[in-house]
């Protein structure tokens, strides 16, 4: 079975790959951007066929000439939610995205697709609607925008279509993504040089470190993933735990994980607090009113197109995230 994943060195996409290997597929054909390099250690990871630049690959696509898929997995995107670029975002997003979906239906093959929670804004209700959503910035805007094809289109499909909602993904092989790592990323590191990790200060109601988002862990999202490949419903679908936690459990559990292998007790928040070990610092002036304090997805319809998957804890997540970090990365500078 031959698969294209695009965004195959990226966080969600080498993930995704991995997924299918551990099923025995490695005819893959991964797309990505290597201009900043450093990604190509996810590749290293994966079992591939063939690599294609996803400038040369879509140029083939529109010439007739790519390598025909059997699926298509389509994860690529620029993921910035600070990025000022809107020609490049609704270039890089939208418009590649919208070509390679009408190929699918060309094809008659599954088009997976990456949406995102960012298409919700500061709704605080997550149901797959438009009524609900309302994007703060153009990464947000761009994935909302391909949603509404799909939606006016879903009467006329030739073949499956699926849009997941990601909503905070972490976990393994996104190391090459700088400050849109996840908390649970720079945390770790905070914590081994400094012995202290830093979270926001209150904003939009909250206390100190207890805004609320919905943090999926990247394994479990690739258990949604191939859910769909195997029993393709199409329509656009959340992706998270159904569980909104704060920022303070994400911190809490990274600092009882480094302290567990280091053969300390556990702390409670107040006591992490209180020994300095996690620091509250001021909320950015950038961030403000470009935030989403609250996420928290409603599964009601992906669990209705039969996706059984069970969604970790931010505990058990970030625990088992930490365990890998402290193996591939066992001393800071």
């Amino acid at each position: 079975m031959s698969i294209l994943v695009t965004g195959a060195a990226g966080f969600i996409g080498c993930n995704n790959v991995i997924a299918l290997n551990k099923r025995g597929v490695t005819d893959i054909i991964a797309v990505d951007n290597l201009e900043k390099s450093e990604k190509f250690v996810n590749l290293t990871k994966c079992a591939i066929s063939d690599y294609f630049d996803k400038r040369d690959f879509i140029a083939r696509v529109r010439a007739g000439t790519a390598p025909k898929p059997e699926a298509i997995f389509h994860q690529g995107a620029c993921s910035d939610t600070m990025e000022l670029d809107g020609k490049y975002m609704m270039e890089n997003n939208y418009r590649y995205t919208l070509e390679l979906y009408r190929w699918a239906q060309e094809l008659r093959i599954p088009f997976i697709y990456a949406s995102s929670a960012a298409t919700y804004g500061a709704h605080t209700e997550f149901i797959e609607d438009v009524r609900y959503e309302g994007p703060l910035n153009v990464y947000g805007y761009s994935k909302y925008l391909f949603d509404q094809v799909l939606r006016r289109e879903l009467g006329y499909l030739r073949a499956p279509v699926i849009g997941l909602k990601y909503f905070n993904v972490y976990g393994p092989h996104e190391q090459h993504k700088g400050r849109m790592a996840s908390v649970a990323f720079h945390q770790y590191f905070q914590y081994r040089r400094d012995h202290k990790v830093k979270l926001f200060e209150g904003c939009l109601g909250y206390a100190n470190g207890a805004q609320e988002r919905d943090f999926v862990y990247v394994e479990d999202v690739c258990k949604v993933l191939m859910h769909f490949l195997d029993r393709p419903v199409s329509g656009v679908f959340n992706c998270g735990t159904g569980r909104a936690q704060p920022f303070n459990a994400v911190s809490l559990s990274v600092v009882n994980t480094i302290r567990e292998s280091e053969g300390l007790p556990a702390y409670t928040l107040e006591e992490a607090v209180g020994a300095g070990e996690i620091e509250y610092i001021p909320f950015p002036e950038a961030l403000k009113g470009k935030y989403q304090a609250y996420t928290q997805a409603n599964l009601e319809k992906l669990r209705a197109a039969g996706c059984d998957v069970e969604f970790r804890s931010v505990e058990e997540g970030t625990s088992d995230y930490m365990k890998v970090l402290l193996q591939e990365y066992p001393t800071v500078a």
